[in-house]
């Protein structure tokens, strides 16, 4: 019980961390918005198992997530950030609670507690839990799934079980795609066949698993096809997924590209980590099945990632929970040596530059004078704070884990100051400020119809406008000056554009921030 109040604690701390930019973030247009839209769509079109963005078939992406966005919206009238990021935290926190009980038999509480705190604080995984995207939702499942697997194996699961780890695995695959079937499939056989036991796959692999994920596979499919016939199937089925694989039409990456991003996507841990499991491997300290299990786990799962075609760093989350915590089984057989104390300084050095870094960026790059507000200079002197006693840490004490539990605090509180700034740096992320002044203007202005010019993904923002936007050129918008209409356009757009000025040069026009609403009448 004291285990789990202490874990429960560590939760509540990083929530609340993230709690203002949860709270006060802006949608980013690329997928955030996007997704809005296509809910939007849905509910509008009252399809379940189909989706369009502007009227184009989105097969992208299986339903469930949409459908728990859809459920927000209907219950709560709209859609607010606080509640879409939950959809995150929440798997990311169930994430932690699973991988926590999966190792209280290996280790001590001190161990968890770190296993936990290095999970919490790897860039990708903090970075996903307050974001609107399936990625977390996913791995929460795969999570699940090879827990299930795992408790079968040992021979510490229920009849329950059986039934679950298919369930699991079909849910991985309903909240995000192919992934959450391939990576629990690849890495158990990988592991059974390490332990010899390939025979005994049907244990869990067999009739009883097939079924049921040929039932589940096959509601979805029928509701797929009643709702948007052969072509849509056949989009879900083969297009995004073979297509992505082999030959990718977005994210087309080389074989190496995740041996390049998984150094920035578990910093602050890149050196500990890597360090921990070639370590472990050249002088043979990987013993028990589960360190076994999560080392498997982690290679099969970048490999197969590395085959696709489609590749981007998100995709990695998937292997942070078992990265992390096979890391933290195997920092428990290590005493403080120079390498350990390497590992922890590097990411200390880097803290400590977090201030002096961002004052002279922020003044010499006029692009990102938005970014000096006493907030952030005030989060970025608390990092470099943290660095500094975390230095002092490593050179006296000489104390792995406090001087692990002084990194991620510092940084949580860090993202607690820095997250209040998230008002006045929301116009440089989305558009929820200016289609609020373009509505205003559009009222005060007596306008009907918004028309944007050279902004990327600028349809979506028919979530805050609540009607269709026109992205149109330059010889569209000729044909529209005199319409009584409003055009958005990025400042720096207009500023470079010499066309588009002479165009509009008599037009009435209003600054926002980085845009400026232009009047077409």
């Amino acid at each position: 019980m004291k285990l789990q109040n202490k874990n429960n604690y560590l939760n509540l701390i990083w929530f609340i961390a993230l709690l203002p930019i949860i709270l006060f973030r802006d949608y980013t247009p690329s997928n955030e918005l996007r997704y809005l839209s296509i809910v939007d769509e849905a509910l509008r079109n009252g399809s379940l198992f189909t989706f369009s963005h502007q009227g184009v078939p989105y097969a992208d992406k299986p339903p469930f997530f949409f459908w728990l966005m859809m459920v927000g919206k209907l219950i709560l009238g709209g859609h607010y950030m606080w509640y879409l990021s939950l959809l995150s935290f929440i798997p990311a926190v169930i994430i932690l609670m699973v991988m926590n009980k999966w190792i209280r038999n290996e280790c001590d509480q001190k161990d968890i507690t770190v296993a936990q705190l290095l999970l919490m604080s790897c860039a990708l995984f903090i970075g996903s839990a307050p974001i609107v995207r399936m990625d977390m939702l996913m791995t929460m499942f795969i999570v699940l799934a090879l827990y299930t697997f795992f408790k079968i194996y040992s021979g510490a699961s229920t009849k329950k079980d059986t039934y679950l780890f298919p369930v699991y695995v079909f849910l991985a695959v309903f909240s995000k795609g192919p992934v959450g079937l391939l990576m629990p499939l690849i890495s158990t056989l990988v592991f059974l066949i390490f332990k010899k036991q390939i025979k005994s796959w049907k244990k869990y692999w067999g009739g009883k698993t097939l079924i049921i994920l040929l039932v589940l596979f096959g509601v979805w499919f029928t509701g797929v096809y009643i709702e948007g016939g052969t072509d849509y199937l056949n989009n879900l089925v083969f297009h995004q997924t073979v297509g992505r694989a082999v030959d990718s039409f977005h994210h087309k990456a080389p074989f190496y590209f995740y041996g390049i991003s998984i150094w920035y996507t578990i910093i602050p841990w890149s050196f500990l980590f890597v360090g921990l499991s070639v370590a472990g491997l050249y002088q043979k300290k990987i013993k028990t099945d589960i360190e076994w299990f999560f080392l498997i786990i982690i290679v099969s799962t970048f490999l197969m990632l590395s085959f696709f075609s489609s590749k981007l760093a998100i995709y990695l989350v998937p292997i942070l929970p078992f990265l992390a915590y096979f890391s933290a089984l195997q920092l428990r057989k290590y005493e403080w040596n120079k390498w350990i104390g390497l590992s922890l300084a590097i990411p200390s050095i880097i803290f400590i530059l977090a201030l002096p870094a961002i004052m002279f960026v922020t003044s010499n790059n006029s692009e990102l004078s938005y970014l000096r507000l006493p907030l952030i200079y005030a989060g970025a002197g608390i990092l470099t704070l943290t660095g500094i006693f975390s230095i002092v840490l490593i050179y006296r004490q000489k104390d792995i884990y406090r001087t692990i539990k002084a990194l991620v605090l510092g940084l949580f509180l860090t993202l607690f100051v820095v997250g209040w700034s998230m008002k006045d740096i929301n116009p440089q992320i989305g558009f929820a400020d200016v289609c609020k002044e373009a509505k205003a203007i559009s009222v005060k202005e007596k306008t009907f119809g918004y028309n944007t010019y050279k902004i990327k993904r600028s349809v979506s923002m028919d979530v805050f406008l609540g009607e269709k936007v026109q992205e149109i050129t330059i010889s569209e918008l000729s044909k529209k000056l005199n319409t009584n209409e409003l055009l958005i356009v990025e400042r720096k757009t207009l500023d470079s554009d010499k066309e588009l000025n002479a165009m509009i040069e008599n037009k009435e026009r209003y600054l926002s921030v980085n845009y400026y609403i232009v009047v077409l009448k």
